[in-house]
């Protein structure tokens, strides 16, 4: 378990630094792995994702006094760990507590307890689940030995129905309807090229949403989960950066990098092959890192637990025919998890942002951007298709995500054009003191 932070909370000293994003998967097939487990000790948020759905029964126990998620079906594969916290809240802990269940506890003095009826249970996803702990009380009339929530009590709508929230992160805010004329404009003058795309700006919740759900080839852009899913690995101490791999034969492409051209056995550690694989999208890098995390088909499945519906790998790189696909949307959604946090732990995900600050290739999202403007990216070109996907830092402080795919005839550089023009319009857009915005519009995105 990850703590992001290492502040005191109130009264009580919250001190879980070795806990911060720890994601512990089981060693069984068949049943359920936990696949993320994160406290947020600014929020008293314990947040917990498995691979696959998952019923989580929330109970208030004494003798000692302690809160309890018990994950039925779910079987961790790894020692019971517990971890000293301070005074009031004595420690969290997540072991197995029987054959098909894995047991967390938040464990608390004795004299304290937690009004079980400020205990919320939220149903983020089918398996992606979250509780927001109260503040501890004392004990001021005889407790019951046993008291339990159920989602039955306090659910709430799962990501895909809340209409208010991109990512069950962002709050959706209305539509750019003074943008979509400029840019409806632009793409009839390039009625040749098909396009998706999605933008959101992060401190309004203004969105542009044209064909963000369209499903495209993801060329490179498939680097970004992919460097994510990295991370997530380094966090759970399953990877380290200083680590050796190997560039075998049968993980060797060509296409864009130039580890291709390297000896075959030669060893690079896991930050050399990540930072090639981002900054000079390096093919042969990412078939090593991809390897490395277990194949395609184990990244599917974290993808599929972020709430990527269209992300998916089928073929190592170089994917020259576009089988690897995603969405305008889902790139997004994997920038607005990791930026809110949810994702990886605090120091990966400045480092990940940083590495993809540092990609090489300029000439697609960045080229519209003003003066002073910094953006996270990852581009993506197989000759027929181009994208581009962002976490962009205005000068005036804003931020928003940017994410589009266009398919044009085989390298015409006029699709490289319509996306430069595109960036312009939205960054000049959200440049403005008070950008015109529809706020009766009905919100369109539910993902």
């Amino acid at each position: 378990m990850l703590l992001t932070h290492k502040e005191n909370i109130l009264k009580f000293s919250w001190l879980l630094p070795s806990f911060l994003s720890l994601f512990l998967f089981g060693s069984t097939v068949k049943a359920a792995t936990l696949a993320n487990w994160h406290f947020d000790s600014n929020r008293n948020h314990l947040d917990f994702t498995t691979d696959e759905n998952v019923q989580p029964k929330v109970q208030l126990l004494t003798n000692p006094n302690r809160l309890v998620i018990d994950l039925s079906g779910v079987t961790l594969g790894y020692p019971q760990t517990s971890q000293r916290v301070g005074l009031v809240i004595k420690d969290i802990s997540i072991g197995q507590f029987n054959a098909q269940t894995t047991r967390m506890a938040v464990t608390l003095a004795p004299g304290y307890t937690f009004d079980l009826a400020q205990v919320k249970l939220q149903e983020e996803s089918p398996n992606h689940w979250s509780v927001q702990l109260p503040k501890p009380l004392p004990l001021t009339a005889t407790q019951p030995k046993y008291l339990e929530i159920t989602p039955s009590i306090s659910p709430t709508p799962t990501v895909s129905d809340n209409s208010t929230l991109f990512a069950g992160v962002v709050p959706m805010h209305s539509p750019m309807k003074a943008l979509e004329p400029q840019i409806k404009a632009l793409m009839n003058r390039y009625s040749f090229l098909k396009t998706g795309m999605f933008f959101l700006d992060l401190d309004t919740g203004d969105y542009l949403d044209i064909g963000g759900d369209r499903v495209f080839p993801a060329a490179s852009t498939i680097k970004l989960p992919i460097l994510i899913a990295f991370f997530q690995d380094l966090d759970a101490g399953k990877v380290t950066l200083q680590e050796n791999l190997t560039m075998r034969r049968d993980l060797v492409t060509n296409g864009s990098g130039s580890m291709q051209y390297e000896r075959v056995g030669k060893k690079y550690t896991a930050l050399e092959t990540i930072t090639k694989m981002i900054t000079i999208s390096d093919n042969t890098a990412t078939n090593m890192i991809i390897d490395r995390l277990g194949g395609a088909a184990k990244l599917n499945q974290r993808f599929r637990s972020w709430g990527l519906k269209d992300t998916v790998i089928r073929h190592l790189l170089a994917d020259l025919r576009g089988t690897n696909t995603t969405s305008s949307q889902d790139m997004a959604r994997v920038l607005a998890l990791v930026v809110n946090n949810k994702l990886v732990s605090l120091q990966s995900r400045e480092q990940a942002l940083d590495i993809l600050r540092h990609t090489t290739i300029h000439t697609l999202l960045p080229a519209g951007l003003g003066k002073g403007a910094v953006i996270a990216n990852k581009t993506g070109d197989i000759g027929f298709l181009i994208g581009d996907a962002g976490f962009v830092t205005m000068p005036n402080g804003k931020h928003y995500l940017a994410a589009i795919f266009v398919t044009r005839p085989y390298k015409d550089t006029r699709g490289r054009d319509f996306i430069r023009q595109v960036s312009r319009l939205v960054y000049d857009y959200l440049d403005q003191p008070n950008p015109v915005a529809a706020v009766d519009s009905p919100n369109s995105v539910t993902r």
